[in-house]
């Protein structure tokens, strides 16, 4: 298979698309957990509590969803670098090395999807006990 310095710059704008959508996970839900924590300081309130643990998960995912983009993005970068030197055989692997990344944290980001879901019933249930 035969890449040019093209083929692994198409992923750099699905790349940062990514990481912008990760890095606003992260800050909101940084600031949901602000809010808990000052809410579960008056009430002591259990859902509370347990939405503050799904949200430490969560946080942790998002986590590890940016470190593989950014891992992504430099073995992205590197294959570029390798392809415009003429190392082939490195620039496909580094090439394949960055998709994978990609779809590591694709995966992860559906799995925190998933959570966040979980942390809804738990408002729901709250809910519905009222």
């Amino acid at each position: 298979m035969q890449i040019s310095v093209t083929t692994p710059a198409l992923l750099f704008p699905a790349i940062s698309l990514f990481m912008l959508a990760f890095t606003n996970r992260f800050l909101s839900l940084g600031s949901r957990i602000r809010n808990l924590h000052d809410q579960y300081r008056d009430s002591k309130d259990d859902s509370i509590r347990e939405q503050i643990e799904n949200l430490r998960v969560r946080v942790h995912m998002i986590r590890h969803m940016q470190g593989f983009g950014v891992m992504s993005m430099l073995a992205c970068i590197f294959s570029m670098v390798s392809i415009f030197q003429d190392w082939m055989l490195a620039g496909q692997f580094l090439f394949g090395t960055s998709l994978l990344f990609l779809i590591i944290s694709l995966i992860i980001s559906f799995l925190e999807i998933r959570i966040s879901i979980e942390a809804l019933n738990i408002l729901l249930k709250d809910m519905e006990q009222k």
